[in-house]
């Protein structure tokens, strides 16, 4: 996985793995009726971690795939998604104190075509605490190991 820290707002879709998928619970406050488009992706070189409620995702091996949704925020609404999103996931540019990272990345749609888009990380404490002691969620899909263990 190729990421890029954020530095200057570009207006890229957002790839989410976990509760702002469609469906679930941060979807329908966060994003639904701000959207232009939602679709299944899956970015490579990551893992994803179990969490308390929400899951972790962290810069992981080459062949490690999590699996999600790109959602683009229509044009009327992207700045203010942007700053929901990150205030949901505790970002903020630049602070140290940060639990996610929000970086850019490769995300790959059902199609096969390749979209940049933000992706939230664990930020560098967190990734690093996850992969020691955290459980890798098999098959990169929150939603489908909910369910399996449901």
């Amino acid at each position: 996985m190729t990421t890029e820290p954020a530095t200057e707002p570009e207006r890229l879709p957002f790839f989410v793995y976990g509760t702002l998928r469609p469906g679930e619970a941060n979807h329908a406050w966060a994003l639904r009726g701000r959207t232009a488009a939602e679709e299944p992706a899956h970015i490579g070189g990551a893992l994803l971690y179990d969490g308390p409620g929400y899951p972790y995702a962290t810069a992981g091996p080459a062949g490690t795939v999590v699996h999600g949704d790109l959602v683009l925020p229509r044009d009327t609404d992207y700045d203010e998604v942007c700053a929901t999103l990150d205030r949901l996931e505790d970002y903020a540019p630049g602070d140290p104190a940060n639990l996610y990272e929000r970086v850019r990345t490769d995300a790959v749609c059902a199609d096969g075509r390749t979209v940049r888009a933000w992706v939230y990380l664990a930020a560098d404490r967190l990734a690093a605490r996850l992969r020691a002691t955290g459980t890798p969620i098999e098959g990169g899909d929150w939603p489908a190991s909910r369910a399996a263990a449901g």
